[in-house]
């Protein structure tokens, strides 16, 4: 299956129409190796569901989509879709609240929820590895439920990279968690980008100070269609961010974040 030097994700003129409502229209996307993305916009924007047609979980009614270099229509997704690691609020929320860390940390191997199968000791190897990279060791016995959500969320990163992904998709990963570990969560994603080893990723979200450093370019989507994308400093404007949201805010930079306040 290729990859290469091939763009990571390839959306070209792409439209998703259902029950004669069009939910994403024309939208052409590029994202090259070396490169992590920012997907930007309120909700309702088209973000997650754009991200499901990446990840061929649904099919656009127009366009094309090229991941990793294959053709969609071409190659059989369910391979790979075993290149694509995605973490979201919907995945855990159906993790087995018992499941020791460990497992579904190793079921990411599987694609599975609960873990099925009877890993290698290497397997468990990089499980471990996985979960001191991000910042979880020694929680790998505790039962899922009984850890913080930021651990949780972490946890899913670690069990996202445990098939050795090519592209990372993490949507909204902050979502619900209070200041200490939204920032815990940020750092995490940031060490990741920086790994050269580590994969291509696109972050979700609908907060400018989630975007960190680390990513290079940021699409922003209104009413499922392409308002602007290009490098941040080109597309995190105050005119482009009034134009998402549909309120004047003051945008400023600092340390390589960028922060909002409404006026």
């Amino acid at each position: 299956m290729s990859s290469g030097n091939a763009s990571v994700i390839e959306l070209s003129n792409i439209s998703l129409i259902v029950d004669g409502q069009v939910i994403l229209k024309d939208i052409s996307w590029k994202v090259d190796p070396g490169e992590h993305w920012a997907v930007l916009g309120a909700n309702g924007s088209g973000k997650t569901v754009m991200l499901k047609v990446v990840a061929g979980y649904l099919r656009p009614s127009e366009g094309t989509v090229k991941v990793l270099g294959n053709l969609f229509g071409t190659v059989d997704l369910r391979v790979l879709r075993r290149r694509i690691g995605w973490v979201s609020s919907a995945l855990q929320e159906n993790v087995p609240r018992r499941d020791r860390t460990i497992e579904v940390v190793l079921s990411g191997k599987y694609a599975s929820l609960g873990l099925w199968n009877s890993p290698h000791a290497r397997d468990r190897g990089r499980a471990l590895g996985l979960l001191r990279l991000v910042g979880c060791e020694g929680v790998e016995s505790r039962q899922f439920g009984t850890l913080s959500q930021g651990e949780q969320q972490k946890a899913l990163i670690a069990r996202a990279l445990m098939p050795k992904p090519a592209l990372l998709i993490l949507d909204e990963p902050c979502i619900g968690l209070d200041p200490v570990a939204r920032e815990d969560v940020l750092e995490t994603i940031q060490r990741l980008t920086l790994r050269r080893d580590g994969p291509a990723l696109v972050l979700v979200t609908h907060h400018l100070e989630e975007i960190v450093p680390a990513v290079s370019h940021v699409l922003v989507l209104k009413s499922g269609r392409v308002l602007a994308q290009g490098t941040k400093q080109e597309v995190l404007t105050e005119e482009t961010i009034a134009e998402a949201f549909g309120r004047p805010f003051d945008v400023s930079e600092k340390e390589g974040r960028f922060w909002v306040r409404m006026r």
